[in-house]
């Protein structure tokens, strides 16, 4: 007989990324909805100067390389097309 090694279940049930709430279900609770829209988090995060630059060079960043291809892409698809049709 061969022993089983029973591990904790570490899903997680409980977490939901859509209101579930729904008018029409059988759970359905309109006090509930009211209730929960005022939870909501709101506010924004206060970003300093700095914090901000650093945000917008690395999206710079993580963008440039993807624009540069499709610059390069029409470059090189201009060429062949001024060869095929001009030269």
């Amino acid at each position: 007989m061969a022993k089983k090694n029973k591990k904790p279940d570490d899903l997680d049930t409980e977490t939901t990324f859509a209101d579930m709430n729904v008018e029409g279900f059988k759970w359905y609770d309109p006090h509930l909805k009211k209730n929960s829209q005022s939870g909501m988090r709101k506010h924004k995060q206060k970003v300093s100067r700095k914090e901000y630059r650093k945000i917008v060079r690395a999206a710079f960043a993580a963008y440039a390389p993807v624009f540069l291809i499709v610059i390069l892409v029409f470059g090189i698809m201009g060429l062949i097309a001024w060869l095929w049709v001009g030269a």
